[in-house]
């Protein structure tokens, strides 16, 4: 289920820039490295000029890609190519790089969200790391940002991914990384978030499970241990393969799939779309047409597809309902029995040494979670 296991990426942080509902807003600025060297006497016009010229004779018309790319037009004439890839895989960071250098995009545009940000510039060996560290802290973090239920089903959706790694010994979203890295090669290149906040998918793929859907698919994700190899990864890049595994995934958790997959296609639709736009061209401030690169995993592309040219409403899809009773009463008793084993435990230790064991800010931290919201 690689669409699931790319909400899980990396450890659940605080978002380091604000996101709309708009991908114009969604930019991280790529770096520049692999720019050309301008003559240092040109104005700024000139130099504007230059790298858009130069942009434009690196631009293959009818370049040859990947067949792991597909093409999609926008009613001005801009054009979308889509690259789907495996979330593990290194022939996919090929695939990107090989997009992206042919085409010169205006934007690039990833399957990411603000919370998932900090992999992009994170190295190979911290990305694994993190992958496989998973402790209080990171518990912690996503149950303050998703709330009691839908983070610690992050917390499980992080363990998949970390036997990923563990199997494979390679960092998740590579292709996401090379992507950033070969659109800071391309003269006026935008880069740009696709993805919904993770919160509100996980808030809706909890809230659309029922208790006993819930306690399977945790049941499911606790005992993975089946090995994965490199050649299996690769496999999740056909589309054949994908459609029989998404298939499987419909019959056990139908609105599972709806809540991950398929109102991520509509989102990741209206983003790319949005980008899909013409831009002004630096000589003449002429409108000229687009050209966009899109980088997905492969089970989103056929909605993609499907989604391109309808009215989407993302309002519906962005919308987190307030906890149920069963859920409230189920963080109750959570937060009751971690208070009562941490009282325990200051017992135990005796008063000098728990008031000493409370001072910690860690312990601190943690009360800081526990304590009941008001009324």
């Amino acid at each position: 289920m690689t669409s699931i296991c790319s909400l899980s990426h990396t450890a659940p942080r605080a978002a380091s820039m604000d996101q709309e509902n708009n991908s114009e807003d969604d930019s991280v600025g790529p770096s520049g490295d692999g720019m050309p060297c301008l003559p240092p006497d040109l104005s700024d016009g000139e130099a504007v000029e230059l790298l858009w010229q130069l942009r434009a004779q690196r631009r293959q018309s009818s370049p040859e890609l990947p067949e792991t790319v597909s093409r999609l037009t926008a009613p001005d004439g801009s054009i979308l190519y889509l690259v789907g890839t495996a979330h593990f895989s290194d022939s996919s960071k090929k695939d990107v790089a090989t997009t992206i250098r042919a085409v010169q995009p205006d934007v690039v545009v990833v399957e990411l969200c603000q919370y998932r940000v900090s992999m992009l510039k994170m190295d190979e060996n911290t990305l694994l790391k993190e992958a496989k560290d998973i402790n209080l802290d990171k518990v912690q973090q996503a149950i303050k940002q998703n709330g009691v239920m839908s983070g610690l089903m992050q917390i499980l959706l992080l363990k998949v991914s970390a036997h990923i790694t563990e199997q494979l010994g390679m960092a998740p979203g590579g292709e996401f990384r090379e992507a950033f890295k070969e659109a800071g090669r391309v003269p006026f290149c935008k880069f740009h978030l696709g993805d919904r906040p993770i919160p509100v998918t996980f808030k809706r793929a909890i809230a659309a499970l029922s208790l006993w859907q819930k306690a399977r698919l945790a049941w499911g994700l606790c005992f993975l241990s089946d090995p994965i190899s490199k050649e299996d990864v690769e496999k999740c890049k056909q589309k054949d393969l994908l459609e029989q595994t998404m298939s499987e995934m419909i019959g056990e958790f139908p609105a599972l799939h709806k809540t991950i997959v398929a109102e991520r296609d509509i989102y990741l639709t209206h983003t790319l779309r949005q980008a899909t736009r013409c831009v002004e061209s630096p000589p003449n401030a002429q409108k000229v047409p687009a050209v966009v690169v899109g980088v997905v995993g492969m089970g989103h592309v056929p909605g993609i597809e499907r989604n391109w040219d309808k009215q989407l409403n993302i309002n519906e899809i962005m919308s987190v309902a307030p906890p149920s009773r069963v859920g409230w009463v189920l963080c109750a008793v959570i937060k009751g029995v971690m208070m009562g084993m941490l009282g325990y435990a200051c017992y135990r230790v005796g008063g000098s040494l728990g008031r000493a064991l409370l001072s910690l800010p860690p312990v601190r931290s943690l009360l800081e979670t526990l304590r009941p919201l008001p009324a």
